[in-house]
């Protein structure tokens, strides 16, 4: 079961942070990248944008399962935050896309001009490490 207080900090990071990497593989190739994303925190998913023709989304379109991390640059390591994910990344199409793209130019205006796909990252699991709660703190979601 999911606890509710580890949800919110997860919640909270993934809300302030805006960079995500991410591994694809598919049919014996393996790519990693990154890419600026918005979160979607009741829906525990996330938006980014990438074309179709780079490495990572012709993997990701022929095996939308992922993983990735999204962490910060502290100083010293007592500070150390960061999320390690699995998930399944798919491309966004009407309705849907027409919304996640409107969220995700809210907050990358510049993207407004570019046609790249709309990708949608439902998250599958998070372990979060959070060194400010105690040195090796870790907290656990999954998708029921």
């Amino acid at each position: 079961m999911n606890d509710p207080d580890d949800l919110k900090t997860i919640s909270r990071y993934l809300s302030k942070n805006h960079v995500l990497a991410l591994c694809a593989q598919a049919e014996g190739d393996i790519w990693s990248a990154n890419c600026f994303y918005v979160a979607d925190v009741d829906r525990m998913v996330l938006y980014f944008m990438t074309e179709l023709k780079t490495r990572h989304g012709t993997l990701m379109h022929k095996n939308p399962h992922v993983v990735g991390t999204i962490t910060t640059q502290p100083k010293t390591v007592a500070l150390i935050k960061g999320i390690q994910y699995s998930g399944e990344a798919t491309v966004l199409e009407g309705e849907a896309e027409k919304a996640a793209r409107s969220q995700y130019c809210k907050h990358f205006p510049v993207a407004a001009v570019m046609k790249a796909p709309i990708w949608q990252l439902a998250l599958n699991e998070i372990k979060m490490t959070d060194n400010t709660l105690g040195f090796g703190k870790k907290l656990l979601w999954g998708r029921a």
